[in-house]
């Protein structure tokens, strides 16, 4: 399939204009395939030749203007239309197209716990072809009406409103027809059809809704005020931000399975992975999350879908945008107020990181940066979502949110319903101050890379003296909070400072020096900070006595950071992490550091040989956690800590006996999820057989318990368990993008490194050439997930570098391999900093 590139799409777009979309979807014609009639309203601007794009099973017909189109001149996904006379134009395609069993174009999923079948859209980036025939870039907007003909107990959600206008004779299969939209883009389009469970309300005199399968209606049903408060408390908040209303008829929410992303923001119907419809106990944070995702997408109703991209490459005009305003949003109007902490703690690390690797490229990458489809797919990454939104949130601090909003205002009133790029969006805000925008955004969104900001405080008699280096490029406004230990033990603030770096200023203060000093107090920059000597001692022994949670993750985040650029030993940070987390208040800090202290000091950066003493830390700070939660007062730390002591377990009696009663001695009692999660850990170390995850799946046949069977098969200790596994994810192309997944993270395991040695090379080319078959959703969820990144020597970083010199790797696979090859060498200078210091 050939991808679009970036100079066809202009010069298309000075060709076309399109009108509108009418598409017929016959969901009633097997398990396989589907129909799909489409006629598409468009008007030539001069004559011309072009093309529409379409990926179909089977090209039944093609007529434009009446006159029929030979079907044989598809070429890949492109069928040319030419000898366009100047004026309207009508297409008519009949088309036979595949459902998709990987999340792409209109995937099809029956639910193992009832036998129901659901069906949904995900048309992004150019997978609409996979649906219906489309001129697919996103400054060709169009009105899209759906006709769906569907299993008579099934309902029809689209963009706009849905009415089921008549039932078929004979199969009593119904017809629904969908209200016409605003102009939107084509990979905005949605349809999701099934029996749907529905929670429907009215709010500002438009029907908002929500919806799952049947088989999670007990589950929604008990969230839905949670879900239908956030959601309306966002909406109305925005309208007091914006000036532009809401500019759809109707906000559905659907919770849809096996979805890749956390959520695609479908105007009208937006689309949610339905593990955010919780099955079983989740910590406050979680929910915080989840509701972070509403406010998210919730935002690109303006942001992306009122006004788009004119290209890819502005890709950050959606998902920077709507990421900030999800979280100042949230906090603004919801009972999360603590979301920037959990940003800190869970979100940015992933912009740190993704900007550090050699794959990184600006917020803002220039138009010769994003050439085709293909590139401008590997740009939803940590740098569009969180880097973006930490520079948003430092243009705020710079510009003030009044004139920030009043840009926001006019960018939307001149260019809604249109496409706009940074240029304009610049624009929009230098109409509304004196401050230089398009420098900012020179020096912000045309750059790459994290900037390191270092302290250097001096004393002197009766007072000290502070100075700032900066390893970096761009100018920085942020705070820097300076604290005091009381007589109890507290870290006080004495002084927050307001500062411009670079500065030739030296800060002076008279009296003591402080205790600690926290650069970017508030965590309002974007860049690595550091502590000095004396504040790095005091954050060691008394990290959460500092009073504010999101200096504390700002702090912990330093931490992070000195780990993972060999600065600091990753026992010094377990170590740490038991000294402070029993004292600490805040769940985001306890994940995010139980989280980091898990997958990267103890599976990855501490020596396989010290691995297990790293493995007993933890158990022992679950432990703790667990015994101050005992009371039943804190039920989202104690599940944390549960969870902690679960994945960490190195002996398996415990575990075992927790799942043999359906408990936790002093609560709670074990959910689907602990049950799976327990069983997994026994699997890993070999307390568990295929005898015990049948029995699991038996008491647990949903999709969720298909997947921990999957997860739980995988990860055996036996050659023969190995074999099956690895069949599985690389010669099975039936196997959902769900259970390779869950399939993929069973396999690979720390604790079983010499019976998985083999497999290490042959990965290489069975990535590759599964890549190459089954298209990028299951190349990254290869390059993702089934990456052998706990074996790490030169040998296999070698290995890996020599893979990427294949011709046939696809661009998805490859970027993933470039991140995980350079996770690993990082590993290995950890490992190789660790050695010296132990010298």
């Amino acid at each position: 399939m050939s991808a679009l590139t970036r100079n066809e799409a202009q010069l298309r777009a000075q060709l076309l204009d399109v009108h509108h979309y009418a598409v017929t979807l016959d969901l009633t014609t097997g398990d396989e395939t589907f129909d799909s009639t489409t006629v598409i309203r468009f008007s030539a601007r001069t004559p011309a030749d072009t093309f529409i794009e379409l990926k179909p099973e089977e090209l039944r017909s093609a007529t434009l203007d009446g006159h029929p189109l030979d079907p044989a001149a598809l070429t890949g996904n492109r069928l040319p239309l030419t000898g366009l006379t100047e004026g309207p134009h009508e297409l008519r395609l009949d088309t036979r197209m595949r459902y998709s069993r990987t999340g792409e174009g209109l995937h099809r999923f029956t639910d193992p716990a009832d036998g129901e079948t659901y069906v949904y859209t995900q048309m992004f980036m150019d997978d609409v072809q996979r649906v219906f025939p489309a001129f697919d870039q996103p400054d060709l907007k169009a009105v899209f009406q759906f006709t769906v003909t569907a299993p008579a107990h099934w309902t029809v959600l689209a963009n706009g409103t849905t009415t089921r206008t008549g039932d078929r004779a004979g199969d009593g299969a119904g017809t629904w027809t969908s209200a016409p939209t605003p102009v939107i883009s084509t990979y905005l389009a949605a349809v999701a059809a099934g029996p749907w469970h529905s929670v429907t309300t009215e709010h500002a005199g438009l029907p908002f809704g929500i919806h799952c399968r049947k088989s999670l209606a007990p589950h929604l049903d008990a969230d839905a005020d949670e879900i239908l408060s956030v959601t309306t408390a966002c909406y109305d908040r925005y309208h007091e931000k914006f000036t532009e209303p809401y500019p759809f008829d109707s906000y559905d929410q659907a919770f849809v399975p096996e979805f890749n992303a956390g959520a695609m923001e479908n105007p009208g119907l937006v689309t949610f992975r339905d593990e955010f419809v919780f099955r079983s106990a989740v910590t406050d944070t979680e929910r915080q999350r989840r509701a972070m995702v509403i406010a998210h997408e919730m935002a690109h109703m303006w942001f992306g879908d009122l006004v788009t991209l004119a290209w890819f490459d502005d890709i950050w005009l959606n998902e920077s945008f709507a990421e900030y305003m999800g979280y100042q949003t949230l906090t603004e109007a919801t009972r999360f107020t603590g979301t920037w902490t959990e940003f800190g703690m869970e979100r940015k690390p992933w912009g740190y990181a993704a900007d550090q690797r050699p794959s990184t490229h600006p917020v803002a990458p220039g138009p010769d940066d994003v050439p085709d489809t293909a590139a401008a797919l590997l740009n939803f990454d940590g740098i569009s979502y969180a880097k973006g939104a930490s520079a948003l949130r430092q243009l705020v601090a710079w510009l003030g949110e009044k004139d920030f909003l009043a840009g926001i205002n006019t960018h939307f009133a001149r260019h809604k319903f249109a496409n706009a790029t940074l240029a304009d969006f610049v624009d929009s805000l230098a109409a509304h101050t004196d401050r230089d925008v398009h420098a900012w955004a020179d020096i912000w969104l045309r750059t790459t890379g994290v900037d390191t900001l270092t302290p250097r405080i001096q004393e002197g008699a009766g007072g000290w003296t502070l100075t700032v280096d900066r390893n970096g490029s761009r100018p920085h406004r942020i705070n820097a909070g300076t604290y005091t230990r009381a007589t109890d033990g507290l870290l006080e603030r004495s002084d927050l400072l307001d500062l411009d770096v670079p500065t030739d200023e030296v800060l002076s203060a008279a009296g003591p020096r402080p205790d600690l000093l926290v650069l970017n107090d508030g965590d309002l920059g974007y860049a690595k900070v550091r502590l000095d000597e004396t504040s790095l001692e005091t954050a060691l022994r008394g990290l959460s006595r500092i009073p504010d949670p999101l200096t504390r993750a700002v702090v912990w985040g330093s931490l992070r950071d000195m780990v993972r650029d060999g600065e600091l030993d990753p026992a010094a940070y377990l170590t740490t992490a038991a000294a402070q987390l029993p004292d600490e208040g805040d769940l985001a800090i306890v994940q995010g550091v139980l989280a980091f202290a898990r997958h990267h000091v103890a599976d990855l950066y501490t020596a396989p040989t010290d691995r297990t003493s790293a493995l007993t830390t933890l158990t022992t700070i679950a432990r703790d956690l667990l015994r101050r939660t005992e009371d039943g007062t804190e039920p989202g730390l104690r599940l944390a800590a549960l969870r902690a002591f679960i994945d960490s377990a190195t002996q398996p009696d415990t575990l075992a006996a927790w799942l043999a009663d359906g408990t936790v001695p002093g609560g709670p009692e074990l959910d689907p999820e602990l049950r799976w999660r327990i069983l997994a850990r026994l699997a890993v170390l070999g307390a568990a057989d295929e005898d015990a995850i049948d029995a699991a799946l038996a008491a647990d046949p949903s999709a969720t318990g298909q997947q921990g069977a999957a997860r739980c098969r995988a990860a055996l200790p036996t050659a023969e368990a190995k074999a099956a596994a690895w069949q599985r994810l690389f010669h099975d192309d039936t196997l959902s993008n769900y259970l390779f997944t869950a399939t993929a993270q069973g396999f690979w395991q720390p604790e079983q490194s010499a019976l998985v040695e083999e497999y290490v090379t042959r990965y290489y080319p069975d990535a590759i050439a599964l890549g190459a078959r089954r298209g990028p959703a299951i190349g990254q969820a290869a390059g993702r997930w089934a990456f052998p990144d706990h074996h790490a020597d030169q040998t296999h970083l070698q290995a890996g570098y020599t893979a990427l010199e294949d011709p046939e790797i696809i661009p998805m696979l490859r970027r993933a391999l470039v991140d995980q090859l350079d996770d690993l060498a990082r590993t290995l200078r950890v490992r190789a900093a660790q050695a010296v210091r132990a010298d």
